[in-house]
């Protein structure tokens, strides 16, 4: 757990919106160097952060004052997870983890167990321990990260006329 002390996730401000974009960019170029395209070029945009923030559910990933990883804890729902094939473990209401990147040089760095760990802390001072997320199913690195985090395959969605793989975590 010293890796988590080392690292704290706060919400982002209006002011960190362009380095919370760039570094949304930066998994975008990532996920294409692994042979994949889970992000088109318009998504996410900056309006996508901008928007985030402005609801406070933009969270940034600090290390020292450095943004490392951005993400959007969504507590508003997602209309594409009432048409899932398979089924959620509960239908009691959830927090989306929307947009989720490292910055460069935090990326494949083994990180994603600490902020995982980190969105569970948010979640659970939210009041809600139901947690629900997809990805790409060329996306492997996410989930086996999601895996070892303790989410579970729960079957697929379809986002942006695409089918991805869904899983929740429901928190003790």
């Amino acid at each position: 757990m010293e890796e988590t002390r080392r690292f704290e996730l706060v919400r982002a401000q209006d002011c960190d919106a362009d380095t919370c974009m760039a570094v949304l960019s930066e998994g975008r170029a990532f996920q294409q160097e692994q042979g994949f395209v889970q992000w088109s070029d318009r998504y996410p945009a900056l309006q996508d952060v901008v928007s985030d923030i402005s609801l406070g559910t933009g969270f940034k990933l600090i290390d020292g004052g450095r943004i490392a990883a951005y993400v959007c804890l969504d507590p508003f729902g997602e209309e594409a997870y009432k048409h899932i094939k398979g089924a959620w473990h509960t239908s009691d209401p959830y927090i989306v983890i929307r947009r989720i990147s490292f910055a460069r040089d935090y990326a494949g760095r083994g990180l994603s167990g600490m902020l995982f760990a980190l969105i569970d802390e948010v979640c659970c001072s939210s009041g809600l321990s139901n947690i629900r997320v997809n990805t790409a199913k060329e996306n492997g690195r996410m989930q086996k990260a999601l895996s070892r985090s303790g989410y579970s395959y729960c079957g697929t969605v379809v986002m942006m006329g695409i089918e991805r793989l869904a899983y929740d975590r429901i928190l003790a």
